[in-house]
């Protein structure tokens, strides 16, 4: 998980043949060093053909995904293992490196109340049963802080640490957002810093989730931050231009947050690639 990437949902956010073929074209043109694949739908991944796909363009990759309220391991951690534990085979049967995202719950789950200390125990019980197996398949487990409308569990990098450090895995790490970020930290290189320890992934996004460099995220506080800590993981542009009505339901995006995908990757992504090189991240 290291250099550049990118969010297939720039091209699809459907990871069937089509979308696949689409999506690892796409990033393959652009150079990047790896994509995250949304797993949205598990059961319907068809693994050998992704595999051979990303083993034909010379991509890394890896996985991520929220879990359906079916699964939400704040309530029925059973399930959440479940789930985790067959998108864990599905990610290593792709020959993806982790599994990330909203890992410990759901995209829309709020109950009103900060979270209970039973919420936190079973999420924690869902995290150590999934990293374990994860250990098993030789895959790292991700946990993405997400802002208070999306998620109450967790919000911030101090958070995700006290969740990392309460399981106790050794394959776990952080993975961070700027469009969360820009929300929920107290200046993002606060964010940054308070994760360092477990720090191995972040998500470029602009506040809008628009293209990187149009909005208000602070991008010098975020890589001079990344370039202290001597970060070497993935740094992912995230942009969401193609979204089923359920996601964009969970994300509260009700307008274009862009033009185009060519509007993204033709502006925003050398508008990255060169804070990266800047602050010699990359």
């Amino acid at each position: 998980m290291q250099g550049f990437g990118v969010h297939t949902s720039m091209w699809t956010m459907s990871w069937d043949k089509a979308g696949a073929e689409r999506a690892v074209a796409a990033a393959s043109h652009y150079k990047m060093d790896f994509i995250e694949i949304a797993l949205l739908n598990v059961g319907g991944v068809d693994a050998a053909h992704s595999r051979a796909l990303l083993e034909k363009h010379g991509l890394k990759a890896i996985c991520s995904l929220g879990l359906p309220q079916s699964a939400w391991a704040s309530t029925r951690p059973d399930k959440a293992i479940e789930h985790l534990t067959a998108a864990l085979d599905k990610t290593a049967e792709m020959g993806c490196l982790a599994l990330s995202g909203v890992t410990y719950g759901g995209i829309g789950e709020r109950t009103g109340l900060p979270p209970t200390q039973k919420e936190i125990d079973n999420v924690a019980t869902a995290l150590e049963a999934a990293a374990r197996h994860a250990k098993s398949r030789g895959l790292l487990l991700g946990i993405e802080p997400v802002n208070r409308y999306e998620n109450h569990i967790l919000n911030t990098g101090w958070q995700a640490v006290a969740m990392i450090e309460k399981v106790g895995a050794e394959n776990m790490f952080i993975h961070l957002d700027t469009y969360h970020m820009n929300i929920e930290e107290k200046g993002a290189a606060n964010g940054v810093l308070d994760a360092r320890k477990y720090l191995k992934y972040i998500h470029l996004s602009e506040s809008d989730r628009g293209t990187p460099g149009s909005g208000n995220c602070d991008w010098d506080e975020v890589f001079a931050a990344l370039a202290a800590i001597g970060f070497k993981g993935g740094l992912a542009m995230e942009s969401f231009i193609n979204m089923p009505p359920e996601v964009a339901y969970g994300l509260s995006v009700w307008r274009p947050v862009a033009k185009s995908e060519a509007e993204v990757m033709e502006n925003g992504l050398p508008f990255l690639r060169n804070k990266a090189k800047q602050y010699k991240l990359i």
